[in-house]
């Protein structure tokens, strides 16, 4: 390790500055542009140890989990913390511009969505018990040891107000000293808690977790390793004024804000379609409300969440039809004849994104395609393979749902 002083140039694309030196360039966390600081290197890595000239888009963290005025931060929920709202916004939009150029695409990308404190519905905990406390937070950046909140700015109200109830469900659950996973999700009728990482329970355990679930209050399901422990009511969200059931640990946009800037600018360029295909449907976060405009045939590789679909979709008045498909669409895409009856696609991936299944529909006669994306790169490929075959970008919007990490959104619409 050596000590040096350094200034960095930029942000890297996971939010962390970058200086130059003559054995190339070193990633210091918590840095921002301009500023001039003193560091502890392990070859390409920097730690701070002083700012000797801070940036003037340096903030105080909103959170005190974050790090002593936002240097070397100990949570590792976040990382942009100590970057002014403004900066910060602008740093995200550039992540999209520069991932739709790396592919040679010049499209106009439009401003930001914003995401505010207290919005995050969903928020995954890593957890372990050791011999005098529960510990319930997130790891520290590169380490495997769990900072524990008693605050999160990010989330919402109602999961921080029972952050005492997740922690004694998480420790009615440890079996073990070893770390595991708590994914709690914000629903209409309380908390939906999916525990992972978790090794069998006996009998007696399982009992205990069950009375300890039951005796809480605003606790709606507990589930372990994708099984429910304990549902004392099914848990509900709404997509577009249709009430669904996830299934325990199932897919679902973090924040309802994001999710309903990312539903408006589906609904708003399928427009007036009448045949619809929602590729990679999850429980139905754009099929439902897609059914209020055409015909919606959803496609989606998990039984339990195309299930949650098709049993909101057949129980909820208004609704053109819903037909539903289980398929995995990585390993077998619809092929270009299946289009054919279709006006509109919409497709949200997961981060690989979905290459083998736009070459497909870049063949197709769609009129309309609705691209929705969690990884800029992935999404600036697939939407060059759509240019190739002969669509026309109309609209980039770059979505901030994960604040104050380098994690964006974007929804992209095309026409051919």
């Amino acid at each position: 390790m050596s000590t040096e002083t350094v200034t960095i140039e930029k942000l890297g694309a996971q939010g962390d500055g970058i200086a130059s030196s003559a054995g190339g360039p070193v990633y210091v966390p918590f840095s921002l542009p301009g500023e001039t600081v003193a560091i502890a290197r392990v070859k390409s890595q920097g730690t701070i140890m002083s700012i000797t000239t801070p940036s003037p888009d340096r903030q105080e963290p909103p959170c005190r989990h974050f790090g002593p005025d936002g240097v070397n931060g100990t949570c590792g929920g976040c990382t942009l913390q100590h970057m002014a709202d403004a900066p910060y916004r602008a740093f995200k939009r550039q992540l999209v511009i520069d991932a739709l150029k790396s592919k040679g695409l010049t499209s106009q990308v439009g401003e930001i969505v914003p995401a505010r404190p207290g919005e995050r519905r969903r928020v995954v905990f890593a957890a372990r018990k050791t011999e005098k406390d529960m510990l319930v937070g997130f790891n520290q950046a590169e380490s495997h040891h769990i900072v524990a909140i008693e605050e999160c700015p990010i989330s919402s109200a109602g999961i921080i107000a029972r952050l005492p109830a997740i922690r004694a469900i998480a420790a009615s659950l440890a079996t073990s000293a070893e770390p595991f996973r708590v994914a709690v999700l914000e629903t209409l009728s309380g908390l939906d808690i999916s525990v992972d990482e978790v090794k069998k329970l006996s009998d007696p355990q399982r009992r205990k977790a069950i009375e300890t679930a039951l005796g809480l209050r605003g606790i709606a399901r507990v589930s372990l390793n994708g099984e429910i422990l304990v549902e004392p009511s099914k848990p509900m969200v709404e997509f577009g004024g249709v009430q669904v059931s996830p299934p325990p640990g199932g897919f679902t946009q973090a924040t309802k804000p994001a999710e309903e800037a990312m539903a408006e600018l589906v609904t708003a360029h399928a427009g007036k379609s009448k045949r619809i295909a929602d590729l990679f449907a999850g429980s139905g976060t754009f099929s439902l409300r897609l059914a209020r405009i055409g015909r919606v045939h959803a496609v989606e590789a998990e039984a339990k969440a195309l299930a949650a679909l098709d049993h909101a979709a057949r129980n909820t008045q208004g609704l053109k039809p819903v037909t539903v498909e289980k398929r995995d669409l990585f390993r077998r895409p619809l092929m270009t004849p299946e289009f054919k009856p279709y006006d509109a696609v919409v497709f949200d991936p997961p981060r690989a994104g979905a290459e083998f299944q736009c070459q497909e529909l870049a063949r197709s006669g769609v009129k309309k395609i609705v691209a929705v994306s969690c990884n800029p790169l992935t999404l600036a490929r697939d939407l060059a393979i759509l240019v190739e075959g002969g669509y026309r970008i109309t609209g980039v919007t770059p979505i901030d749902q994960f604040l104050w990490t380098s994690h964006v959104e974007v929804v992209a619409t095309l026409e051919k």
